[in-house]
Formats: C-alpha cells, sequence, structure tokens
C-alpha cells in the first residue's frame, strides 16, 4: 500500500478496509488479520493498525471478540458505505462542485457522463 501525506496513515488504513469491505473482499463476519499481521503486511507501526482498528470498531464497521480476534461487522456495509459517503460529502464534494463551476458544466451534462460512466463499468465486468 502507498501511503500519502495529505492523511494520516491510520486513516488510509481505514479507507484501504472500508475499501476491502465495499468491494466484497472481506465479507460480513469474516475474520480480519490482527493487529500484528496487518502491520507486517502493509509496513506499518502495529499501534497505527490498532489506532486504525479503533477508529474501525467505534464506527461498528468491525467488532472484536476477546481473545479470537477482529471481524467484520454484520452491518459493516451500510457502515462502511456511510462512514465513506460522508468523508466524499465533507472533502471531495465541495471541490467537485466548485471545478463543476468554473467549467460551468451542467448537471444535465454531469448526469450523462454519469451514465456513461456506469455504462462503462458494466461492460468491464
Amino acid at each position: 500500500m502507498d501511503f500519502n501525506n495529505n492523511q494520516p496513515i491510520y486513516l488510509q488504513i481505514v479507507d484501504f478496509i472500508c475499501e476491502k469491505i465495499l468491494l466484497s473482499v472481506w465479507k460480513q463476519e469474516e475474520k480480519i488479520p490482527s493487529v500484528r499481521e496487518l502491520a507486517v503486511q502493509l509496513s506499518v507501526n502495529p499501534n497505527t493498525v490498532a489506532r486504525s482498528y479503533d477508529f474501525l470498531r467505534s464506527q461498528e464497521i468491525i467488532t472484536d471478540k476477546r481473545g479470537i480476534g477482529y471481524f467484520i461487522s454484520s452491518n459493516s456495509m451500510q457502515q462502511a458505505k456511510q462512514y465513506r459517503k460522508n468523508l466524499f460529502i465533507e472533502q471531495e464534494l465541495p471541490l467537485l462542485f466548485r471545478t463543476l463551476n468554473m467549467l460551468d458544466i451542467t448537471p444535465d451534462e454531469l448526469d450523462k457522463l454519469l451514465i456513461k460512466y456506469k455504462r462503462k463499468l458494466q461492460h468491464e465486468k
């Protein structure tokens, strides 16, 4: 995983895990790597992964079964989607709106582009 300097590493790990959940790579009720295992996989300090797991637990995306490990929660898909949606609305959408306004891209044009993009994704599957 390549980390960038624009966001704390623990939040980048949170995004990485949410993406795994949203893409159904990690499924509900499934055990996930331990703090140490993920730290080794990502080449980061275990404390950073522990911080990510604490955050994900507070968002009810993962659960901790004492003595057994961490698991994807039963409502992880909805929780991860809501977390990522809120992040998008707060951080990325304002920049997108600014760019759309500067370039005079209308909602109709944007809608057509979105439809075209969705079709392209369907053909790639």
